[in-house]
């Protein structure tokens, strides 16, 4: 009898497959606005994609397949940016405390 392979989830196969320079990127961009007065609070909202509209919008019974997986991949993108846009604001704020 043979082994089969345990096969990774999707959501998780789509995560891994992002270039992280592109994640920095994106980050940095929106890190620049917040060096620039903005919000970090209205900075998230705009990263971030609502798991209500994530969710809504893999339940739409008109979006084919094809579609379905961009969003997957565009709401796990945007999920790794804004942890690294996290990052950025929290390192920021522990320098200006140690000033």
């Amino acid at each position: 009898m043979g082994h089969t392979p345990i096969q990774p989830p999707v959501a998780s196969a789509i995560a891994e497959d992002y270039d992280p320079i592109t994640i920095q990127r994106e980050a940095a961009m929106f890190y620049g606005l917040f060096l620039r007065g903005h919000s970090p609070e209205e900075l998230r909202r705009d990263i971030a994609i609502p798991k209500e509209t994530f969710e809504k919008w893999l339940a739409h019974p008109h979006y084919d397949g094809a579609f379905r997986e961009n969003v997957k991949r565009v709401y796990h993108f945007r999920r790794k940016v804004l942890a690294v846009f996290d990052e950025l604001v929290d390192q920021e704020r522990l320098k200006a405390r140690l000033q």
